[in-house]
């Protein structure tokens, strides 16, 4: 069986992914640290909790912000 992908934009790039990861999933793909960042998924933030149980469809837009920490 073939995998089938659809595309979301990400920051505004077009990524192509398998329809079936989860927010978290790809979020581990792009090697993004869990703890340090904040998601944006349709203009709704998405709590961590929820990285698990969130799936995407064509086109959706994803926002990822890195908290970077420093004095």
């Amino acid at each position: 069986m073939n995998p089938v992908y659809n595309t979301i934009f990400i920051n505004g790039q077009a990524f192509n992914y398998y329809r079936h990861m989860s927010l978290k999933e790809l979020l581990l793909y792009l090697e993004f640290e869990l703890n340090s960042i904040v998601v944006e998924h349709n203009n709704c933030i998405i709590h961590f909790t929820e990285f698990d149980t969130t799936f995407f469809k064509s086109q959706d837009k994803i926002e990822i912000i890195t908290i970077v920490g420093g004095g």
